[in-house]
């Protein structure tokens, strides 16, 4: 017998993770003012609003270790590809600091400005802008819609100077968006489905990934990740207690789970 007041299927309430998580809604406040910290107490070593393109958002920050960097942790932010900024994120950067990793942030187009396929070359050409600022090996991390960006990186039908992709609560397989509401503002149809869902495409050679996800998460999205990973055939990792908000946290800690699986094998 179904609950009262729950209809399924229903595709808005599966991808609707604020409406699960407990003050969902003091998230984005805390997450702006820790990173406008963490940039003011990086001084110099936090260079802002570098252009890696003709567009507004096409701007990436560029925060640096002490010392010559061992690579660089390119983190692509989420929010669904139609909300929230590079500048709310900075303060993800500690932990790969910490292990002597540049950490780049890139901006990009959101929709409906751009389509997801333009927002995958943004960020392409960002992750090569990057390459070309800092040697080393490059990992490609990120979160939600940011972990789609992320995968898509390592995926084959790209040219991306990446070593290792590390998608945080990715979005892998697009078809099920097709059928939210906010599909009025993506637009996503089947041809962007089958052209930029990562889980049906294959890990480009030579780049290594693993998928991240809260094992408190809903769970379409334990779903996409346990298809990228099986459909690339590496590990993923369920963390206890980490529901899609709070997955992220581990970025700012050197010692965190998160971080070593990140830079696994740099």
């Amino acid at each position: 017998m179904s609950r009262p007041g729950y209809a399924w299927p229903d595709p808005d309430r599966d991808y609707a993770n604020g409406a699960f998580i407990p003050g969902a809604a003091d998230y984005p406040g805390r997450w702006a003012a820790k990173a406008a910290a963490f940039r003011a107490a990086l001084g110099a070593r936090a260079e802002v609003d570098l252009a890696y393109g003709p567009v507004e958002r096409q701007r990436l920050d560029l925060f640096l270790p002490e010392g010559v960097p061992r690579g660089v942790v390119v983190f692509v932010h989420g929010g669904y590809w139609h909300l929230f900024g590079k500048s709310d994120w900075s303060h993800l950067a500690a932990g790969p600091l910490a292990h002597g990793f540049a950490v780049a942030m890139p901006g990009y187009t959101l929709a409906p400005a751009a389509r997801l396929s333009e927002i995958t070359a943004e960020i392409a050409r960002a992750c090569r802008f990057v390459a070309g600022r800092v040697a080393g090996p490059m990992v490609v991390t990120g979160h939600s819609a940011g972990g789609h960006l992320a995968a898509r990186m390592g995926c084959a039908d790209l040219d991306v100077p990446v070593a290792r992709v590390v998608p945080i609560s990715p979005l892998a397989e697009l078809g099920p968006l097709m059928a939210t509401g906010m599909n009025a503002t993506l637009r996503i149809d089947a041809e962007e489905t089958a052209a930029e869902s990562p889980a049906r495409m294959g890990l480009r050679p030579g780049v290594s990934a693993h998928v991240w996800v809260g094992a408190e998460e809903r769970p379409a999205f334990l779903w996409q990740a346990r298809v990228l990973a099986e459909e690339w055939s590496c590990p993923w990792t369920t963390s206890p207690g980490r529901h899609h908000f709070d997955v992220i946290d581990g970025l700012e800690d050197a010692g965190s789970d998160l971080c070593r699986v990140l830079l696994a094998g740099l």
